[in-house]
This record gives C-alpha cells, structure tokens and sequence, in this order.
C-alpha cells in the first residue's frame, strides 16, 4: 500500500472495512494484534491503533479486553458481516427487537399527519421550543400520571428517542471519569454514550428481583457514583424485573449517598407476568429518579420519539445538551403525535399491543424452557420480550451465534451487553419482530442443532488469520 498520498491509518481502516464487508473477513473472526499488523505493514503502532478504534466507533470490529479485536456481527444495510442478507424471509429474526410492522397504527398516524398538516399549517415544518411542543407535552404528563408518576410540563423534555435521551443525559451530569454504576449485562447503547463521556463504568451483577445490593453498597464504599442506571422492568438482555422492595431501597440509597438513577423504560406499560411493573420514577418521592421513555417498542420504531423527566435542578444544563444535539425533535412528528393520542384510540392501540407481546411471551416462555432448557442455562423472566440463555462451560457464543445464521436462525450474542471481557457463553433471543409459529421454527432449528454444536471441541478456536491476507493492506 502507497502512504505518500493520504493518511496512513484511514488507508488502513479503509481496506479493513472493505475486507469486512466483501466476506474477506467473516463475523466474529479475530484479527490480527495491533503490533503484528503494525510489523506487517511496516507502520506505526500508533497507525493501526487508530484505524481499530474508527472501524471500532463505526461497529465493524469489537475489542475484547484481553482477548484481541474481533469482526462485529452486526448488520450493514440488512446484511450481516459476512454479507447474508437478513433481511430474507429465509433468516429468523430473533436478533432484534425492531417490532413487526404488522403492530403499527399506520392509518391512524396518516389521519393524524393530516389533521395535524390541516390545523398548523407551515408551522409543522420549522423549529419548536428546544423541549418539546406544549401540548404534545401536556398529554404526555397525564399519560404518566396513568403510570403514577407526577410531574409538569417544567419536567418534561421530547426526545428524538431514548438513545438521544441517555446521549443529553450524560452530557448533562457526566464529566471525564465520573463514576458510573452500571448493570451486568446491560444496554450496549449506554456502555457507548459512558466512554464517549471516558466515565469510570462500575460493574454491578444482576439477581433474579434485579441488581444485586449488596455488592452495591461495597463499591459504594469505595467510589461514589455520580449516576446508577437501570433498567428495572423486562430488563435488556436478561427480561428480569425488579422487586418492589429493591426499587424502593435503591432510591433510599440514591437520596442518602447523594446521587441521580437514570431509569430507562422501553416496555413497562404492560404487566405480563410480573408482580410489580411500576416504574421507579414512580416511588420517586426525593426527586432522585431521571426518567427516559421510549415508544419505539409500542408505536412505531422509525418516529424516534420519547419522553425525559427530569428534576428541576438539571433541566437547564439538559436543554442547552440537547441544543447541542438536534436543537428540537420534529415538529412535525411531535404535532402529529399529539394529534394521534387526542384524536386516534391511542388506548386501544396499547391494549392490542400489550396483548400481542404478552400472549407471544408465554408462548414462547414454555416452548423455550420444553426445548431448549436441554442444552442451555435460561435466564428466569416473568415478561418482556427478551430472553438471555448461557451455553455449556466451554462453548462460546461468538461460535454459536454465527453457527445458527448458517442454519437461517439470527441470534445476538451476549459480549456485546458486557463491558469487560467474559466467557462470552450467552447470547439473547428477542421475540419482538416474528411471529409465533415462525418463533416456534427457529427454537426447533436451534434445538435440532445443539447435538451438532456441542459434538465439536468446546475450546476457543482462535481464528489465524494469514499474514498474506492483511500484506494485501
């Protein structure tokens, strides 16, 4: 490769993404260490360290702390990073949580669109308030107060979806390595925002009725948080909910030890079988609760709309973040929003959804648990649509997970929930997007293949990857 012309690293990310792309490179298959690259290319270390972390930010690879750099498996424009299309009715889909469009208001959002073009006119088109259209806002305060949560509009900021939530969130409260607590496992999308922020991420195992108090108070007593996040209720990727009893003790410690709970809600609206689906915010009584709902799970993924409460104290610094950010979601997503709950059967809606997602739930519950519980280690959940399943000792999901795409089953696997380097023996299946009698195919496929998988050698096959491959750079 010809360095006088450009820059060094971007050549190298270049050609490395291109490998990934063209099948070069498959999924989950590790590359080479950076000072083996660097002495095959005759470049700084400096060099390929930089091209790892830009293919690393764009999710091409993933590091793996002792272990090396890995190719991602996730997906480019519906394929995977092998190049299968995951998109074909051939593969699946029980590695995402997109919901299927079948469950979408579609005719009704149209009336709403056109009410909403009807009524405001040009105004839909140009820049509301940095916080959210007022009546959009005004609804969305009584439909928490259905969820027993109490605010204002004061409280109450839009969000272009939960992601841009978490990003105002911890550009709001975190600075270069503030102490962070975390679940184990988590959501992959706030492990992201906290390194952008170079926060101090504290680990904390999750238990059956949620994270695990006791080992919460020991790093407490050794670091204090500025934040502790959650997720309490059909937790992503373990389904778990929390006890009343823990959501209530959480928020006793957050007040008394002096720090926020950033709770991140995505599904709560519907009980399935959990004896307690309350939000947290909702036993929030010291103001210590930041509370970030989602609708993509319930309308429609494609509006990227929510909800952040949030105590009097932070919502300046949070309006000038999201200034930053989008400078205001749309108007015209918001005023049709607004026009859909007021005009359309927005309650009518939630109860055909809550009883699609619940009624697949304990389908699915059972044919896992009778054909899978063989061969893997299930996660016990009482709702929600994930479910979080361990292989045996000495079996690994970067292996597995690319082992079932084979046989036309997409699975995620469970690295990319943690932020330290595991076995990487679990992966998640989500119920989300198929349909029952097609989630019943793919368990069947992943059980008829299990005798298959667990006949090979269960130790890690390190992918070697030939210098004459990477000489190509």
């Amino acid at each position: 490769m010809n360095f006088v012309a450009g820059i060094k690293y971007i050549q190298v990310y270049n050609k490395i993404k291109k490998m990934i792309i063209e099948g070069d490179l498959n999924a989950n298959e590790k590359l080479p260490a950076i000072r083996v690259l660097s002495k095959i290319l005759s470049v700084n270390i400096s060099t390929i360290v930089k091209a790892y972390e830009l293919l690393e930010k764009e999710n091409y690879i993933i590091k793996k702390i002792g272990s090396g750099s890995f190719v991602s498996g996730v997906l480019f424009n519906g394929y995977d990073s092998s190049g299968k299309n995951l998109n074909s009715e051939k593969i699946f889909r029980l590695d995402t949580g997109n919901p299927s469009s079948d469950i979408f208001p579609i005719d009704d959002f149209k009336k709403a669109i056109n009410i909403a073009l009807d009524s405001d006119g040009d105004s839909v088109f140009e820049y509301d308030e940095t916080n959210g259209v007022m009546e959009l806002k005004e609804v969305m305060v009584e439909y928490l107060k259905e969820n027993l949560i109490s605010t204002s509009v004061d409280n109450l900021m839009i969000i272009s979806g939960a992601q841009q939530g978490l990003d105002i969130v911890s550009k709001t409260l975190i600075d270069y390595s503030d102490a962070v607590f975390v679940e184990e496992p988590t959501y992959p999308g706030v492990l992201n925002v906290l390194k952008n922020r170079n926060a101090k991420i504290i680990r904390i195992p999750l238990l059956d009725d949620g994270i695990d108090i006791g080992i919460l108070k020991m790093k407490i007593e050794k670091i204090k948080p500025r934040l502790l996040y959650v997720m309490p209720n059909f937790q992503n990727p373990t389904g778990i909910s929390y006890s009343e009893k823990k959501k209530k003790k959480l928020i006793e410690m957050a007040e008394e030890m002096d720090f926020y709970i950033l709770e991140d809600d995505f599904i709560s609206d519907f009980k399935f079988g959990s004896q307690n689906n309350r939000t947290m915010k909702s036993y929030d009584v010291y103001d210590r609760v930041i509370y970030i709902k989602s609708f993509s799970k319930i309308l429609m993924p494609g509006l990227r709309v929510g909800i952040l409460c949030l105590p009097n104290e932070l919502m300046n610094r949070a309006s000038f973040s999201k200034q930053s950010s989008d400078l205001s979601t749309s108007t015209l997503i918001q005023r049709s929003l607004h026009r859909y709950i007021k005009h359309c059967d927005w309650k009518g809606h939630r109860e055909l959804v809550e009883k699609i997602y619940t009624d697949r739930f304990f389908c699915v519950k059972k044919y896992i648990n009778e054909k899978l519980s063989p061969y893997f280690n299930i996660r016990k959940t009482e709702g929600g649509i994930n479910f979080f399943l361990e292989l045996r000792r000495g079996y690994y999901s970067r292996e597995f997970v690319p082992f079932m795409l084979e046989r036309g089953v997409a699975l995620k696997s469970g690295a990319m929930f943690y932020d330290n380097e595991i076995d990487d023996r679990y992966f998640r299946i989500n119920i989300a997007r198929e349909q029952v009698d097609r989630l019943y195919q793919a368990i069947d496929i992943i059980a008829n293949s299990m005798n298959e998988f667990y006949s090979e050698d269960g130790t890690i096959k390190e992918d070697i990857i030939k210098e004459d491959t990477f000489r190509q750079v």
